[in-house]
């Protein structure tokens, strides 16, 4: 990558913060201002940032509108869609639809719970991948020499006392995913949050995203979440169908 175009690429994170004005762009970017100018300039005249009133700037509305635009035309989650509001009116719960990329999880859909405790959680985020469940059912579907590489290199942060410690216990939690075919997160990123996850499958067999059911333990329990597995498992075998064209064995692992 040029170091023009990687400069211009790094503005965009940075604004992702907040609005900030030309010196900050600079001296985050460690150019000068006037290299500053020509690469906002750039992107402005593309809608990728604009430019406000207090000359700050900020990103644009071209840049949401593609990273809109890009959620829509995953085809799973347009599959998914209609499967996820079905189980959010069946549960009450919040719903997500997540997909890997790189060593990144990312969730590609949301529908919010019914109840005023809602999870904070936003489409194209990524999820705390030691912990998540979607992560779990997306990462344990790796080969093994792929798997065992990715969480040699993964930082395991002490969410909570639940959190994985350490590669090795990842590992040994997501050879028991592959293995029951569903994960778990209770508690493991924030202790008043649990959830379930399944796993979406291609006509291929291989894991194309994870779908799951979130709660607060002031809405229901760990015990009362878990009973949702297997209406959770069947909604993933749903859209896996729609999605594959073809039916997962009931119990694909």
């Amino acid at each position: 990558m040029s170091q023009t175009v990687d400069r211009a690429l790094s503005i965009l994170p940075l604004l992702a913060q907040g609005p900030a004005d030309l010196g900050q762009v600079a001296e985050r970017l460690g150019v000068h201002k006037s290299t500053a100018l020509r690469l906002l300039r750039t992107l402005h005249e593309h809608g990728l940032v604009h430019r406000q009133q207090d000359q700050r700037y900020r990103l644009g509305a071209r840049l949401l509108a593609l990273a809109q635009e890009a959620a829509e035309n995953l085809d799973v989650r347009e599959i998914a869609h209609p499967h996820l509001v079905r189980l959010n009116e069946e549960t009450g719960h919040t719903v997500h639809l997540a997909v890997r990329e790189g060593d990144e999880v990312l969730y590609v859909d949301k529908v919010d719970s019914r109840y005023p405790v809602r999870m904070y959680s936003r489409i194209g985020r990524p999820v705390a991948v030691t912990v998540a469940a979607v992560a779990k059912v997306l990462l344990a579907d790796l080969p093994e020499a792929e798997r065992h590489a990715l969480t040699a290199r993964l930082d395991y942060p002490p969410y909570t006392p639940r959190s994985t410690p350490h590669a090795a216990a990842f590992r040994t939690e997501l050879a028991a995913v592959r293995e029951q075919g569903w994960a778990a997160d209770l508690g493991g990123h924030e202790e008043s949050i649990n959830c379930v996850a399944a796993p979406v499958r291609g006509a291929d067999g291989r894991v194309a995203a994870a779908l799951s059911v979130s709660a607060p333990n002031v809405v229901v329990t760990a015990e009362e979440l878990l009973a949702l597995l297997p209406l959770v498992r069947r909604t993933a075998r749903a859209v896996s169908h729609d999605y594959s064209g073809t039916t997962p064995p009931k119990d694909a692992p």
